[in-house]
Parts: structure tokens; sequence; C-alpha cells
């Protein structure tokens, strides 16, 4: 059985805030462990992005949406330690 995860493994962003309630398998089934804006159909959205610019662009997002700039790089700063950076290091 597939590990349930509260946030996003590649981005960070909690699940329950995903629109659509997570990324999709292969199989149309939902993935517990990355959420739509990263993952779908099995396949990562942006698979040649590297864990420091997912860091850039998820505190461009989070300002986009009026998060102050500390706020934006805090939450930001555990991306490498997500499941998806950890074989990258």
């Amino acid at each position: 059985m597939e590990k349930a995860y509260k946030n996003c493994q590649s981005c960070g962003m909690p699940l329950k805030k995903d629109p659509k309630g997570g990324g999709t398998n292969v199989d149309g089934t939902i993935n517990t462990m990355y959420c739509s804006h990263c993952f779908e159909n099995g396949k990562f959205l942006q698979p040649d992005i590297t864990a420091a610019q997912m860091q850039e662009f998820v505190v461009g997002k989070l300002k986009e949406m009026k998060f102050p700039g500390f706020l934006a790089k805090f939450f930001a700063k555990g991306i490498p330690k997500l499941e998806r950076w950890r074989k990258e290091a």
C-alpha cells in the first residue's frame, strides 16, 4: 500500500489544498505522494527541474499569492529534503 503524505514530495504543497486531490498515476488513480501541479499520468510535469529551481519556482508562486517574501522562502526551505530530491544529492 502506498504511503499517504501530507505534503507533495516534490514542491511541498499541502495535498489537502490540491484542487484535484493529488497527482494521478498512469492508471488514473490518485497519487498520494505528489500534487496535481507536479505529477500527472504517472509522470512529473517538469522532469528536468532541480530542487533549487523548484525552490525558486515555489517562492515565486507564493509571492504571487501575496505571501511575504520571508515566509515564502521559509516554506520553500525544506524542498531539498522531500522524497523526490533525496536521490539527487
